[in-house]
């Protein structure tokens, strides 16, 4: 039988996965003083162990004020390094590419975990230990109604923030991650420029496409200079967001068309964020409802994509790449319920020794196992 697609290794930049399956980044808001716990190892670990070919770390902050909550995962201090390097060397022992996605919330700061829905902290707060802190943006806009007002970046703030992703990624190298990915989605901060209803600046990082895109341009080139040729460089876009239509997917493909000649080699398609959730009416959640977003981008710009969004069926996930419609396939969520989704999607797909893809400790007892259930037929 022919290898499904699914389980056919490609190849990103100097680096071969052993599969098109990705663990998208999940924020566990587990972190202390932002560095990764237990948790963290055990949370990524088991996805290793269940064959997925890359693991991505949660939404990383490139500085301290770039957090959404005091639980959120960091890499601005130099002594997260060797917290994350246990993890990434155990993810890299058991055949998969440790990867992380580094990100600054921007004005989605200074708030409180999803369970709260976010709530933004309050001088109530300080009062355990949570003090609230002020958010920064493109131009003076609250995230929501009840939130701070951010500080507008000046041109030297922009430079500074420029510097603090260029030193995240090197951080991010010296812990022995092999891919990273720009989070410019999600109403962070890079969306928030792109974004006409955030950015509502006059001078050259605002106005028309050109200048909403220029602090997301410079900020990869700072990344891409320091980031290793043979490394992959990802980023993550919300294809389509705001209010009528104020970000398309004809953007979008204009932005990455400008990634990838300043080196970036996958794009991650995704959604919304700017005002929260995207309208249902506008993109109605069903199972692989972002996947045309990877297709249009792949199909334009030729660069590799990956789909994400409700793809938790073998069959549909097979089904997307043999159509072209996208390079990889990611899974967040899917993969909470089960660590070892690679294993059951091969077998349904017909992979003879899809009990490989576990590491020996597993294999060698299940294999037993089948083995004692056929002689017993």
């Amino acid at each position: 039988m022919t290898q499904p697609l699914l389980f056919t290794p490609i190849q990103l930049a100097g680096l071969t996965a052993r599969n098109r399956i990705v663990v998208s980044p999940m924020c566990q808001y587990s972190s202390e003083e932002g560095g990764p716990t237990d948790w963290h190892l055990v949370h990524l670990g088991k996805f290793a162990l269940g064959g997925a070919a890359v693991v991505f770390c949660e939404e990383t902050a490139v500085e301290m004020r770039a957090r959404k909550t005091y639980g959120c995962a960091g890499i601005y201090s130099d002594a997260h390094v060797p917290m994350y390097r246990r993890i990434t060397e155990f993810i890299y022992k058991h055949n998969s590419i440790p990867a992380m996605q580094i990100g600054h919330s921007g004005r989605k700061a200074s708030c409180g975990p999803p369970w709260t829905n976010f709530k933004p902290l309050t001088d109530e707060d300080a009062k355990t230990g949570h003090a609230p802190w002020r958010g920064v943006s493109p131009s003076a806009i609250r995230a929501r109604d009840d939130a701070q007002v951010p500080h507008e970046l000046s041109v030297s703030d922009i430079k500074e923030v420029i510097a603090s992703w260029r030193e995240a990624t090197l951080r991010t190298l010296n812990a022995g991650f092999e891919m990273i990915e720009i989070h410019g989605a999600h109403g962070y901060l890079i969306h928030q420029f792109l974004s006409p209803l955030a950015n509502k600046r006059t001078d050259g990082y605002g106005g028309d496409l050109a200048g909403r895109m220029r602090f997301a341009l410079e900020l990869t080139e700072a990344v891409r200079a320091v980031w290793p040729k043979e490394k992959p460089l990802w980023f993550r876009v919300s294809a389509v967001d705001g209010d009528n239509g104020a970000w398309n997917i004809d953007d979008t493909v204009t932005l990455v068309r400008e990634l990838k000649a300043r080196g970036v080699d996958a794009v991650s398609c995704s959604s919304g964020g700017i005002n929260g959730p995207l309208n249902y009416a506008i993109v109605p959640r069903q199972p692989g409802f972002q996947v045309p977003y990877a297709e249009r981008v792949r199909r334009d710009t030729g660069i590799t994509t990956c789909a994400v969004g409700l793809i938790t069926e073998a069959e549909h996930a097979e089904d997307i790449l043999q159509r072209g419609k996208a390079d990889l396939i990611a899974m967040a969520r899917e993969f909470m319920y089960n660590p070892n989704w690679p294993v059951h999607a091969a077998k349904k797909l017909g992979v003879t020794d899809y009990l490989d893809l576990l590491p020996t400790e597993y294999a060698w007892w299940l294999k037993r196992r089948e083995k004692i259930r056929e002689i017993s037929k």
